[in-house]
């Protein structure tokens, strides 16, 4: 426990490290996942990332907001490990009601203050923020200024992914059907980024896998120039794992990245982009902030 006995919570739509948030003792809200025949999973609990795709040849599941009771659940079991407040770091409220439905959960506690916080954002950047936090606290920033030193933080961390087949973008409302049929057709990987509303926007068009790896690299780096120091993070699933090659050439090519972080791709992030994604996320350090 932290010094300030302030407890970080996320949702597994933000990918926050596995081994960070265990270090760091961040407890981590389940999506829900379902499928036809009624049944449901919490991401990352009863069902994890590869159990999802290897049911893809079956179906596409659908995702829904943690429970209230899951959340409530997680706020309670925080102030009985000793803790007395929380900042609750989410996904996009631009992609899910998630953030909402913390908010009027957490106003419904007597003598817990929680702070919650819109990363605007998802994946490997969203978890980026989670760590944020968690470094936020342990180096003594006041409680009542982390909702504003997040915020900031939070428009200044970016994410950009792409994916082999759009299908499951498509399929799931993320990319319209011009956008869907034309990348088909002409081999365009879109660039998808979190604009500042925190909604899914195409950052750039490359034609072909390799130039989309190659783009991608190119929009971190060009966000990375803006400041001395930047925490660089890459998430690849298994069947499009590039992750040592993209961390050399990151070494490489981004002198100031202080740290490198290897995120994992959720369960419930996976249904929305298919099997095959590579993303990378870049945020300056929050100190610079």
């Amino acid at each position: 426990m932290n010094a300030q006995r302030t407890a970080i919570l996320t949702d597994s739509g933000t990918d926050t490290p596995r081994v960070f948030a265990a270090a760091h003792d961040i407890r981590v809200v389940p999506l829900g996942i379902s499928y036809s025949d009624g049944s449901r999973y919490r991401a990352g609990v009863d069902i994890d990332e590869d159990e999802v795709v290897r049911r893809f040849a079956e179906e596409i599941p659908t995702t829904s907001l943690p429970s209230p009771e899951d959340i409530r659940l997680a706020f309670e079991q925080a102030r009985a490990d000793g803790y007395e407040r929380a900042v609750y770091v989410g996904i996009s409220s631009g992609l899910s009601a998630t953030c909402d439905t913390v908010r009027l959960v957490a106003s419904s506690l007597e003598d817990f203050p929680v702070t919650v916080v819109d990363t605007k954002s998802i994946g490997a950047a969203a978890g980026m923020v989670v760590m944020g936090a968690a470094e936020m606290v342990e180096e003594g920033v006041p409680y009542e200024r982390l909702g504003e030193r997040l915020a900031l933080l939070s428009r200044e961390t970016h994410v950009f992914f792409c994916v082999k087949d759009l299908t499951w973008l498509h399929e799931g409302g993320r990319i319209d059907e011009l956008t869907f049929r034309l990348g088909s057709l002409l081999d365009v990987k879109p660039i998808i980024w979190c604009d500042e509303d925190g909604h899914y926007r195409t950052y750039k068009k490359p034609r072909g896998w390799e130039r989309a790896l190659r783009q991608e690299l190119r929009c971190v780096r060009s966000f990375a120039r803006a400041f001395s120091r930047v925490r660089v993070a890459i998430a690849c699933t298994p069947a499009a794992d590039r992750f040592d090659e993209l961390a050399a050439r990151v070494r490489e090519d981004i002198g100031n990245a202080y740290d490198l972080v290897r995120s994992g791709i959720s369960a419930a992030l996976v249904v929305h982009t298919g099997p095959e994604l590579v993303g990378m996320g870049v945020q300056p350090d929050w100190r610079l902030v």
